[in-house]
């Protein structure tokens, strides 16, 4: 018998969003499959034209289109000619794309296969994908947004499936509010920029190619000497609400939500010490301080104590770089304000925060800080933890688990290993004000874990690798070599997790390559080659995290087995 999962896949299909108003569509056949793909014509555009010979029964819904003159039909069996004489007078009477839908066993369908790969007409052939040169997606549609799955024509109706599971994922009401963020975009291009930018040379979220991934410089730092990015900021301030808002959120913004943002934002030296989002028309409630890390992404990672806090504040202050799953265990009911930090604006950011909790404690309400990791490793948490004890308020703080630990352990990275590393340093790759901290020097037996880092990471590993005519410590550091093993760990533990593995010499341009998925940490040593190995390659990319579905899976089953037991 044929081992089947051992059968090669074949490369990754070329999926695209076209345009295809007004383009001629020919149909060959007019079963209910034939009416289907009419009906999927009209509805993007398109005019469908039906090849049926006479005395074929034709699908009722088909026939309807037909006599209601939305569809052409052609009594009579396909002829070569009409992939030629019947498309548009634009492109010579050639057809845009041609639908088979008699099945792969009919000889027919094999002979305008092969055809259209002649004239190189895109076509579809029910039941072949060999005969195929592309198929349609099943597709979930709401306003701009559309979804599409394809499983090569290899799922049967799984696609389907997937598709449903998806959607029902999605916060209804997202693609109103992907209107509302396209309109608001523009608003921003218009007021921040004169008629001479082009939109292409705007530097944050100007490219409209959704297949391209976030820039490596969507973090970078911005300086009052930047004037340009400074021009920027209420378009970086826009791209950082759609990277890390959760989609629940992101759906229920309405126009008058952005109008007030936008106000709000306006004018950088107008002094209003609440946040843009307050005026999103979310009520207040009552409580205590509480400081609490929550972990490096996966809610499943949060500690119980922190998992009651979020369930029970009343406001609930939030980093950006909380991750949406860990936000949306949040009740409705709960007031919840996102920090508008980004490089440049985090002291600003971090004083609204911080005045918008003095104002809760003083009405009385239960107050959550929530942050990413733990809140007392570069997280600001001793400087909150002070602040609000001056004021009267003594902090709860509640523990979180490190990405600086807990990243390489999900990437399959040991931290310490014996013969290879017998310590570890975790390090800021920003110090205070954007100030570029001094690097380590290099010990072989070290694993040294760079938080807040792949902002600034050229420069980084340059000073790790090369010594400068103004570093301070150039006869006592040691230079780390290039060969070095390094990874790049983004979204630690979510779905989305990727992993990028490299050296030293090659991070760089890997991570401008593929792109950024913040947050994300760099993690440097021997320890990073102990489980993994580049062989002859610059670099190597793993993308996705399912370990801990995976396990809560396990444990259903797990329940459902114990209770089966129990039963019998």
């Amino acid at each position: 018998m044929k081992d089947l999962s051992c059968e090669t896949p074949g490369p990754a299909p070329l999926l695209a969003a076209l345009d295809v108003k007004a383009q001629v569509h020919l149909i060959v056949g007019a079963n209910p499959l034939a009416a289907a793909r009419c009906a999927k014509c009209l509805d993007v555009g398109a005019k469908p034209i039906i090849v049926a010979p006479e005395g074929v029964e034709i699908h009722h819904t088909l026939a309807q289109k037909i006599d209601d003159g939305r569809v052409r039909r052609i009594a009579r069996e396909f002829q070569e000619d009409d992939l030629k004489t019947l498309g548009r007078d634009e492109v010579d009477n050639v057809v845009d794309a041609v639908f088979v839908t008699l099945g792969g066993n009919n000889p027919l369908s094999s002979h305008i296969s092969q055809l259209c790969r002649r004239l190189r007409i895109p076509v579809n052939v029910s039941d072949a994908p060999d005969l195929c040169t592309f198929t349609l997606l099943s597709t979930y549609s709401d306003g701009p947004l559309h979804v599409g799955i394809t499983t090569s024509g290899r799922g049967c109706k799984l696609a389907s499936r997937l598709r449903r599971e998806i959607s029902a994922y999605l916060p209804s009401g997202l693609g109103g509010a992907i209107e509302t963020l396209g309109t608001v975009r523009r608003r921003i291009w218009e007021e921040d920029h004169t008629t001479e930018v082009a939109p292409e040379n705007l530097p944050f979220e100007a490219d409209d190619d959704d297949s391209t991934a976030q820039k490596h410089t969507f973090n970078s730092l911005v300086t009052p000497e930047d004037e340009e990015a400074a021009k920027t900021r209420r378009m970086r301030w826009l791209s950082q609400i759609c990277e890390y808002w959760p989609l629940r959120r992101l759906a229920s913004i309405t126009g008058a939500d952005m109008e007030a943002i936008l106000t709000a934002y306006r004018s950088a030296s107008a002094k209003d010490s609440s946040s843009p989002e307050s005026s999103l028309g979310l009520h207040p409630r009552k409580g205590k301080i509480i400081l609490a890390g929550s972990g490096p992404g996966h809610p499943d990672l949060l500690t119980r104590a922190t998992h009651k806090a979020i369930k029970s504040a009343d406001l609930i202050l939030s980093d950006k770089l909380v991750p949406a799953p860990v936000l949306d265990l949040i009740p409705r009911r709960t007031e919840v304000h996102i920090a508008r930090k980004f490089p440049g604006n985090a002291d600003k950011a971090q004083e609204e925060l911080l005045e918008m909790g003095i104002t809760a404690l003083r009405a009385g309400r239960t107050v959550l800080r929530l942050k990413q990791g733990d809140p007392f490793l570069y997280g600001r948490g001793a400087e909150e933890y002070d602040f609000f004890r001056n004021e009267g308020y003594i902090p709860v703080v509640l523990p979180g688990i490190t990405s600086a630990l807990s990243a390489p352990l999900f990437a399959d990275i040991p931290a310490t290993h014996r013969g290879v590393s017998d310590q570890v340093l975790v390090c800021t790759g920003t110090g205070r004000k954007g100030a570029a901290p001094e690097p380590p020097s290099y010990i072989s037996t070290q694993t040294v874990v760079f938080l807040m880092a792949l902002h600034r990471l050229e420069s980084l590993i340059q000073s790790l690798t090369i010594r400068s005519e103004w570093d301070e410590s150039a006869t006592s550091r040691v230079l780390w070599p290039k060969d070095t093993p390094c990874a790049v760990i983004e979204r630690a533990s979510c779905a989305d997790q990727r992993v990028i593995r490299s050296t030293l010499e090659h991070v760089c341009l890997a991570v401008q390559e593929e792109g950024s998925r913040p947050p994300g940490l760099l993690v440097v040593g021997a320890s990073c080659g102990v489980l993994h190995t580049l062989e002859d390659k610059n670099w190597t990319v793993e993308d996705g995290f399912k370990g801990l579905h995976e396990l809560g899976d396990a444990g259903k089953m797990a329940v459902i087995n114990e209770l089966g037991a129990e039963k019998a």
